[in-house]
């Protein structure tokens, strides 16, 4: 059965570190950088988007959330599923939840990147991003409380500058300030232009965005391993973290759409286009982009930070269920996974490669795949949590710490709506490619666990 514990690791994350750490995750360029084409394709509509997708997210942290007070280990779903399902689904989650998150960090140091060229044009881009990546693995290999801290701190700086957007844009809007460029702040720009741009069919649309700017929440069931009391601390932080996170993406977005016609948020264009740098300039801030350029940079570090500490202890999980190499297993006298920190810090490297020689729609490709891969975790979560109920007598599901609520029915309309983004990812043209790219990873996993790991050879072991 899965074993409670950190398997060698230190119970040290405390409630807001847990918090924050999955904040950060959530809270990235998905806002930041990619409001502006969602409001664009969606208008304001895009707010019921948003709603509509945190009501799904919540019942899958719910359904994590009810094995992870039970089992509070290292690795999270990837053992949940090597145990209720099977070693083969255990590998296949494990190693997906790696290469969506390796991938995720690619993303975001070709981020910070592009936007180090905003002050310094001439600096080719793969100094900033390799600066960047060396600092989130440093960050990593220090003990887990003080990774904690800086994963904290580098949050509450995203967190900070939304509340300061919202409060600021409701006084506007409160007392009818002018914005300064002409345009008139007021909830009927809401309307004014149509509420839906392109229909209920934008809403559907906009859930592929929705679901790429949440992808991270997930990290609370990665941490259960390191938290101090885990019964207390997983359902505390599963309460308040997508409810956060939530007004947050809704708040802001609100009060930028109240301030300007949603129109003017024209897709593409860079940071000086950014819906967040209109608001500033809007407000008599000269110096908006330079701002915001400042919070996309700390956004994305915060993110890749909490990816990096995501895959060290996959890959550590997978060496314990000896679906990985051993020495990925090990850990230093901080009782940090080194050498699985290390190793994902490697195939990161790719990113800075990538950030040399790719085109741009290489990059928007990885935000796509990025998409894929959590929609396939995100399943994944929701099955094992099925999986997990077999064979429990009414009794032993009476006494669960944290169950799921509305089960089995939540589970099946959940299933049904990553359904229907995944149907909406394969009608984009733009993101089409990723159900050539995602299939092909399924695949491949399966073959190599058939021919390479399979039971025998783990009995064997």
């Amino acid at each position: 059965m899965v074993q409670s514990g950190g398997e060698g690791l230190k119970r040290s994350l405390s409630k807001r570190h847990v918090q924050l750490i999955a904040i950060g995750g959530a809270i990235g360029v998905g806002l930041f950088l990619a409001s502006g084409d969602a409001i664009a394709s969606a208008g304001p509509s895009l707010l019921l988007s948003y709603l509509l997708g945190g009501f799904f997210i919540y019942f899958i942290m719910r359904a994590l959330g009810e094995i992870a007070v039970e089992y509070p280990i290292s690795g999270s779903f990837s053992a949940y599923a090597h145990e209720f399902i099977s070693p083969c689904a255990g590998f296949i989650v494990g190693w997906t939840f790696w290469l969506l998150w390796t991938v995720s960090c690619m993303v975001q140091v070709t981020a910070i990147g592009i936007y180090c060229n905003f002050w310094w044009s001439e600096l080719p881009r793969w100094i900033p991003a390799l600066a960047a990546l060396v600092c989130i693995t440093v960050s990593n290999l220090l003990s887990v409380k003080s990774f904690g801290e800086i994963a904290f701190w580098s949050s509450i700086i995203k967190v900070i500058t939304i509340v300061l957007i919202i409060i600021v844009g409701a006084i506007i809007l409160l007392f009818g300030l002018g914005s300064g460029d002409g345009n008139v702040p007021g909830i009927s720009n809401l309307f004014k232009y149509g509420f839906f741009a392109n229909g209920l069919k934008g809403v559907f649309f906009a859930l592929t965005m929705v679901t790429f700017a949440f992808i991270g929440v997930e990290f609370i069931g990665i941490t259960a391993g390191e938290a101090e009391n885990p019964e207390k601390t997983i359902p505390s932080v599963i309460n308040r973290v997508l409810l956060i996170t939530l007004s947050l993406y809704v708040g802001t977005l609100f009060i930028i759409m109240c301030m300007y016609p949603w129109p003017e948020f024209s897709q593409g264009g860079g940071v000086e286009k950014s819906p967040f740098v209109l608001t500033f300039a809007g407000l008599g801030i000269k110096q908006a982009a330079a701002i915001i350029n400042f919070v996309i940079i700390t956004a994305s570090l915060s993110t890749a930070n909490s990816g990096m500490f995501s895959n060290g202890r996959m890959l550590h999980s997978l060496a314990l269920q000896k679906q990985a190499p051993k020495f990925l297993a090990k850990v230093n006298s901080r009782r940090i996974p080194s050498n699985a920190v290390i190793a994902s810090f490697i195939f990161c490297l790719i990113g800075v490669v990538l950030n040399v020689v790719v085109p741009a729609g290489v990059f928007m490709m990885l935000l796509s795949i990025t998409t894929f891969l959590g929609l396939f975790i995100w399943g994944a979560i929701i099955v094992v949590q099925m999986y997990s109920r077999r064979g429990k007598s009414a009794d032993d599901i009476a006494k669960l710490k944290y169950p799921m609520l509305f089960y089995p029915y939540s589970n099946y309309i959940v299933l049904a709506a990553l359904v229907i983004v995944s149907v909406m990812l394969a009608v984009k043209n733009e993101t089409r490619t990723t159900f050539i790219v995602g299939p092909i990873w399924l695949i491949l996993l399966y073959c190599i666990y058939k021919f390479f790991v399979n039971e025998k050879k783990l009995n064997k072991n």
